[in-house]
């Protein structure tokens, strides 16, 4: 038996070695697997008797036995036992069972492994009848409301009471509980000093009672309770307007209640103090569900093709509300770290500004792409990759890159200082600008190649033998109308030409080719 293993399943559950043993074995080593039985079946394993049989002496009774056994033997030597006896050994063997049944698991065990599981258990449907049927969608009613006797202040009012209503509804579908706690507007969650009670009330209804079960089910909800008090209860567009009147940020939380990493923002990002006042103090702060009517004008828009994808969350983004246009995004797991994600925003804040005279930062490259060698894959690589390529050209909204760091010049673009102190030029700026091109006449020695870029595309001929490098000199020397001075990309089939510049033409492919020509911060195809 493995001694790591070991002390590792003593150290989340508090087990003795021989209970350890006996569940590694049954887990053939596996210690998640181990802790995860123990955990539904803590009683499932005994510890074993200390005493040593000895087979020479009968056992004396124990002092502290509950009741005492009279036995009658008859002249023949056959004891008789009364019937009540056997009453007795009945209820002696159910005390033993309730004493089994009592052994709590230990206290020592990971609250976040628990609530892990216990998450897992509440969205794969665990305890459930597959045969069942659900219980049909009780029977709503609301009114339509306007005319002459309400104000923009009353309607906007009505819509706000029947989107909760139907934030409610739709919370009521997921199974309110502790990893999917409906939204409230109380005071208790703003001040900590507020009667324990009253706070274990409100807990009680925001995990519809799940909170009450026992004292393990309060502390994991508490822990897990998302940020009601930083919240704002607005739809997106109205903390838009909000945001512009006051100026302020909006910071955008969009949660799938059945992906752990969500739940780790909660318990662990959004209730740090140094985060929190942070937010409070230059942001709006919005968190929605992937399915809360409220947030839909948003995630119709930012997360439209991913909403049912779990590597999309958690999503967090910051939106000009000025523009709606993000401007900082963190997206998919995992969940960003206080300490890294508290530093990205005192960034944000020094760099950008809703200042009207302010200028903000804008994108000096673009996204960057993985170079792929078409020759060395294989024919289901080559599928997979036409699918995805399909799939991104049909795609609706925009990509989860983060568009802050688009802003930010990597360190090829600015080039790295040799040893001496001297900055070394980059690839594409070290290639002259100076050395236009002529067309060869000889169609035998030479290929034609096709150049595409946002408005059009132009046909120019090279021959076979030249080197890559000769077409950046004919683009710089020789720039498309209205492209002078930008850095761009040339493009075949995802592979970046910036690194085969030595390649010739032939080599490199190129022959009767066509090349998407990419500019840096410009509109391309």
């Amino acid at each position: 038996m493995d001694d790591e293993n070991l002390s590792q399943f003593i150290t989340f559950t508090g087990a003795s070695t021989s209970q350890a043993e006996q569940y590694l074995r049954m887990s053939d080593g596996n210690v998640e697997a181990a802790v995860t039985l123990f955990l539904d079946n803590p009683t499932l394993v005994s510890e074993p008797s200390t005493a040593p049989l000895n087979t020479s002496h009968p056992v004396a009774p124990a002092a502290s036995a509950p009741a005492r056994r009279n036995y009658n033997q008859d002249a023949s030597g056959v004891i008789q036992i009364d019937s009540d006896e056997d009453d007795l050994d009945e209820d002696d063997t159910m005390d033993d069972v309730e004493y089994l049944g009592e052994n709590p698991a230990p206290a020592t065990a990971d609250d976040a492994e628990i609530a892990r599981r216990l998450q897992e258990e509440m969205y794969s449907g665990g305890g459930r009848d597959p045969d069942s049927v659900r219980a049909p969608i009780e029977r709503t009613r609301e009114t339509l409301v306007g005319g002459d006797d309400y104000d923009d202040d009353a309607v906007s009012a009505m819509i706000q009471r029947q989107l909760r209503r139907q934030q409610g509804d739709g919370a009521g579908r997921r199974n309110v509980g502790i990893f999917n706690q409906r939204d409230t507007q109380s005071s208790v969650w703003v001040d900590d000093s507020t009667n324990p009670a009253e706070r274990a009330q409100n807990l009680s209804y925001v995990t519809g009672g799940a909170s009450e079960r026992s004292a393990r089910a309060q502390t994991l909800a508490e822990m897990f309770r998302p940020p009601f008090e930083l919240m704002s209860r607005l739809a997106f567009e109205d903390a838009r307007d909000e945001g512009k009147e006051k100026q302020k940020w909006i910071l955008v939380n969009v949660q799938d209640p059945s992906v752990f990493d969500c739940q780790v923002l909660n318990r662990d990002l959004w209730k740090d103090k140094d985060v929190a006042e942070m937010i409070k103090e230059n942001f709006i702060f919005l968190q929605y569900a992937n399915d809360d009517p409220r947030g839909a004008g948003y995630i119709q828009y930012y997360l439209a093709n991913n909403r049912n994808d779990q590597n999309a969350f958690p999503h967090i983004a910051i939106v000009d509300p000025r523009t709606g246009e993000q401007v900082k995004v963190w997206s998919g797991p995992p969940a960003p770290k206080k300490p890294d994600f508290l530093m990205q925003l005192y960034e944000f804040l020094d760099r950008y500004s809703l200042d009207v005279d302010s200028r903000n930062p804008i994108a000096k490259r673009k996204p960057e792409r993985k170079d792929v060698d078409i020759g060395r894959m294989t024919e289901d690589q080559m599928l997979e990759m036409a699918m995805q390529n399909s799939l991104a050209a049909n795609a609706s909204g925009p990509a989860h890159e983060d568009p802050d760091e688009l802003t930010k010049s990597i360190t090829i673009d600015k080039g790295k200082a040799s040893a001496n102190g001297t900055e070394l030029q980059s690839p594409f700026a070290a290639i002259p600008s100076d050395q236009p091109h002529t067309e060869p006449s000889d169609p035998s020695t030479t290929t034609r190649i096709q150049f595409r870029y946002s408005g059009g595309r132009t046909v120019r001929r090279f021959s076979v033998d030249d080197p890559v490098r000769r077409i950046y000199e004919w683009l710089k020397a020789e720039p498309l109308d209205g492209k002078a001075g930008l850095e761009f990309d040339l493009m075949l089939m995802g592979k970046n030409l910036i690194n085969s510049l030595d390649e010739t033409i032939g080599d490199a492919g190129l022959k009767n080719a066509s090349v998407m020509v990419e500019f840096a911060g410009g509109d391309d195809e």
